[in-house]
């Protein structure tokens, strides 16, 4: 588990985590294909607010991300 990284007491984790699946499209599309994060919010991920992460987080389950197969 990576420093900072926070589990629920389900021992899931938060939506604060990234929720990157390692299935990268962004350099050839405008929304990558296996977390459903735009390029700009994968790259600013880092600096983003909770609040921020959480709503991002709504819009790609709603959405069907995070994907294993892009």
């Amino acid at each position: 588990m990576t420093a900072g990284a926070r589990v629920s007491s389900r021992g899931v984790f938060d939506r604060t985590d990234s929720p990157c699946v390692a299935v990268c499209s962004t350099l050839y599309d405008d929304v990558c294909r296996g977390c459903g994060r735009t390029a700009m919010e994968v790259a600013n991920w880092v600096f983003l607010e909770d609040h921020e992460k959480h709503e991002i987080w709504q819009r790609i389950t709603a959405q069907g991300y995070p994907r294993r197969k892009g």
